[in-house]
């Protein structure tokens, strides 16, 4: 298979993890929207939301939950995009939720993520 998360989860490229667990990873997105733009990706290779066992969905919006209020704690933000994409607008083949700080909604100017990549990391 020649899929990019597929090779991230499988250590064959390198990506910035912040979490992982035997279901999900959260990485760094490689080329980011906004500062500290990160990526829940199941373990398991599913093209989209409609093709995953609702368990692994509960478990990847536990995760959501989980570093949405930390993301937002460390790069000082009151807002935050949660964002599936579906069909022709999914780039890459694998399903995966992005994380995206709302930097419209900052409280003071934020912190760039490598300052605070180390505390972000699970």
């Amino acid at each position: 298979m020649d899929c990019l998360f597929c090779k991230i989860i499988s250590k064959e490229l390198d990506s910035k993890v912040l979490y992982e667990d035997e279901l999900v990873m959260v990485i760094l997105d490689a080329f980011p929207n906004v500062d500290g733009h990160c990526l829940i990706i199941p373990k398991v290779h599913y093209e989209d939301f409609l093709e995953i066992p609702d368990s692994l969905l509960l478990h990847i919006n536990y995760i959501a939950k989980t570093y949405t209020p930390l993301l937002m704690k460390k790069l000082n933000c009151d807002a935050l995009t949660i964002l599936v994409n579906y069909g022709d607008s999914q780039k890459i083949k694998h399903y995966h939720l992005h994380l995206l700080p709302n930097y419209g909604k900052c409280l003071e100017p934020a912190k760039k993520v490598e300052d605070v990549f180390e505390s972000l990391r699970g």
